[in-house]
């Protein structure tokens, strides 16, 4: 009977691992908990990101994500709007810190800072060696404290964000 209790333990080891595997894409996109999706809308302009249940992203033109052994995402391609972009990440304390990238030649970079909820307050952009910060007011969040609208300016331009954030119950 122990032999068989043993064996039965070994065989379901391997999927229970794979049952606790976390993914931190959710946190990538500026958001916590058991997200499903995100549909996001900037100046007329809708993305929509899906996500699994242990938090790994799926977007249409997605490819090569690697992760590192805690679920931290270090690089993707993308390819969108015929453009294709390698992205690099940087974590720290399980935040966002900043994301590189390299496009229509130029380096880009980002940087994030938080608030003492851990909501993104701002992003300063490095685009090709001219910086510019977005810094967000009027943050509103939903119930689950990801937010689902706020205001920025770029480059004198005023804009709203929003978002609809679909969760598993």
């Amino acid at each position: 009977m122990k032999k068989i209790i043993m064996m039965f333990a070994l065989l379901t080891l391997p999927f229970a691992m794979q049952a606790q595997t976390k993914f931190h894409d959710v946190e990538a996109n500026e958001a916590v908990g058991a997200v499903k999706k995100i549909e996001a809308s900037v100046m007329g302009r809708t993305q929509v990101i899906t996500f699994t249940e242990e938090g790994k992203m799926q977007q249409e033109g997605m490819t090569d994500a690697q992760y590192d052994a805690n679920g931290y995402l270090q690089s993707v391609k993308m390819s969108a709007q015929g453009m294709d972009m390698s992205i690099s990440f940087k974590w720290e304390n399980g935040k966002l810190k900043s994301q590189s990238m390299e496009m229509m030649g130029q380096p880009v970079s980002v940087t994030y800072k938080y608030d003492e909820k851990g909501v993104v307050t701002s992003q300063s952009m490095n685009m090709g060696g001219q910086e510019m910060e977005m810094i967000y007011t009027d943050i509103k969040l939903d119930a689950k404290g990801n937010w689902i609208s706020r205001k920025t300016s770029m480059m004198g331009q005023e804009m709203e964000q929003t978002r609809t954030i679909e969760y598993y119950e």
